[in-house]
């Protein structure tokens, strides 16, 4: 057994019945394939593109007039940044919750609503306090998209970051680069915030709700319907009845494992349902194999941020100012290279991450960004007080900048998110996640409030504590971690020293889909070779996380 935990007879004849799958089957299935465009705004407007939008404002003339009394100094500065990661934060404390009670639809609508009310008062702002007070605590929308997209996400998020800088860029010149500059140069950047937003926030009301959360609700006959609208088939097709009695069976088992773990808290009361998730996590640190991918999920995390990958996303124009290259125009062009070389190293790790494995794309990355950071720190060292005699040796150091966001682009970018995603067992998937992404959100909110500070006070110090991190982030993974390509849950189970549970977990799984019928639909031929096991985690995790 492997992957979401289906059978994997009924699975192997889905899969032969759908087609291709991959990059091959969304070209292949129109529908499915605007949705999943459409979904993907939420990953460039309402995640990272704020992130890329206030590194280039932040070194516009007009923007620090305007707000001296905060870009002045280090610590304010660092507020003004992070603020966004804390509301990101709180969002992710919000969305299980809010997704399961509003639906996914419905909570991407009310975080557009909030979203765009903090980008309107940031457009408008005439003081730092107004930036301070809303900021982007919007970033509660849950990135939901159907299958292996989480690829299509990732492409998102960094497209969003390439196209920030760039709109940085050329709104720079609205009214000149100096003591001319209008204030629309910063203005119209945060504005165009609400472009992509807008258009996400109205056109998810005419798309279908998520058919796992209308079982969840006993809405069975409007899940099917919206799977038959999705496939182009009839509802009685084998097709759409697999995939409906998959979803059935995955519900049933969430609500039997409860029930197990938990019988005295079955009554549905609000007291009750608060206590079942208060004891779900508990278990996660009570019982010691579930402990141990508390700690890979959540220092996966950790070592992803401080890799200080968002100390140069949010003040790269600073940086490369710092390295010798004069005037905000010039250092902004320097960040819209860093935001084109992060996109384009996305591409092949999204293709290929799944071939090559977790391991080595991570402690690759992880040894590439550490020897960015530390021959950086050498050239500053050596040079900042004299980088307009030594020009080259600043091009050198924005090189090696550069040289860091592909390597995080490849790497620790997606390959993180996917690790952190596939290593939980069914019953407690959806909850380990949960922390793994607070965790993450945590230590960018640190990064981003310490790291003006650190630039100012230990300079060049900035560069060899992130590649420290960056090193040991590499460690960590290679000493600590173990590969989790194309593993089974059961597989799963033993290198983290649980094993029997999946089996357990996989007995009563089978069960349950003998009982709804879902063997019914049985491949005739059993003797297929079964679908690729992180293929299908990776689809299944997409409206987890």
């Amino acid at each position: 057994m492997g992957g979401g935990g289906a059978n994997i007879v009924a699975s192997n004849r889905r899969r032969t019945l759908a087609g291709p799958s991959g990059w091959a089957g969304l070209l292949a299935n129109g529908r499915i394939f605007a949705i999943a465009v459409f979904a993907s705004l939420g990953g460039f407007s309402l995640i990272f593109q704020p992130q890329g939008v206030f590194s280039g404002v932040l070194g516009m003339y007009s923007f620090k007039q305007r707000m001296a009394s905060a870009v002045d100094k280090s610590g304010t500065k660092g507020w003004l940044v992070s603020i966004l990661e804390l509301g990101a934060w709180l969002g992710v404390l919000f969305t299980g919750y809010l997704a399961d009670r509003l639906s996914r639809k419905y909570t991407i609508v009310l975080a557009v609503i909030i979203f765009c009310i903090g980008v309107v008062v940031q457009t408008a702002a005439f003081a730092p306090s107004s930036i301070f007070g809303v900021s982007d605590s919007a970033e509660l929308a849950p990135p939901e998209v159907r299958g292996s997209l989480v690829a299509l996400q990732q492409l998102a998020i960094t497209f969003g970051i390439m196209i920030s800088f760039w709109i940085d860029y050329g709104t720079n010149y609205i009214g000149g680069t100096g003591s001319t500059q209008h204030e629309a140069a910063w203005r119209v950047p945060l504005a165009l915030q609400l472009v992509p937003a807008i258009i996400l926030g109205i056109g998810i009301l005419f798309m279908p709700f998520s058919p796992r959360w209308l079982v969840n609700n006993g809405r069975d006959d409007e899940a099917l319907q919206v799977l038959s609208r999705a496939r182009r088939l009839p509802p009685d097709s084998d097709l759409v009845q697999i995939e409906f009695l998959e979803i059935k069976a995955q519900y049933l088992f969430e609500q039997e494992t409860s029930a197990i773990k938990f019988p005295g808290l079955q009554d549905g009361s609000r007291k009750s349902n608060f206590k079942l998730g208060f004891y779900d996590y508990l278990s996660l640190l009570r019982y010691r194999p579930l402990l141990y991918r508390v700690a890979v999920g959540s220092l996966t995390m950790f070592f992803q941020q401080w890799t200080g990958v968002n100390a140069i996303l949010y003040y790269a124009p600073s940086i490369f100012q710092d390295l010798g290259l004069t005037g905000t125009t010039n250092s902004l062009l320097a960040t819209g290279v860093v935001g084109i070389v992060m996109f384009l190293a996305t591409i092949p790790a999204v293709i290929w991450v799944d071939k090559v494995g977790r391991k080595p794309v991570l402690i690759s990355g992880a040894f590439i960004m550490a020897a960015c950071h530390m021959i950086v720190a050498i050239l500053t060292g050596l040079y900042h007080d004299s980088w307009d005699t030594h020009v080259a040796a600043g091009w050198v150091a924005c090189v090696f900048v550069w040289i860091f966001a592909i390597a995080f682009g490849y790497s620790w970018g997606p390959c993180a998110w996917i690790l952190v995603a596939e290593i939980w067992p069914l019953s407690v998937r959806g909850k380990g996640v949960s922390i793994a992404a607070s965790s993450n959100w945590m230590n960018n909110f640190i990064v981003g409030q310490v790291t003006p500070s650190m630039l100012d006070h230990i300079g060049f110090g900035t560069f060899v504590f992130f590649g420290a991190f960056s090193l040991l982030g590499g460690l960590f993974i290679w000493f600590f971690v173990p590969e989790t390509k194309g593993l089974t849950l059961e597989e799963m189970d033993e290198i983290f020293g649980s094993a029997g549970m999946a089996a357990g977990e996989q007995e009563r799984f089978l069960a349950i889909e003998k009982r709804i019928g879902l063997d019914a639909y049985n491949d005739p031929d059993r003797d297929r070779i079964s679908p690729d096991h992180s293929d299908m985690r990776k689809h299944d995790m997409s409206e987890k996380v």
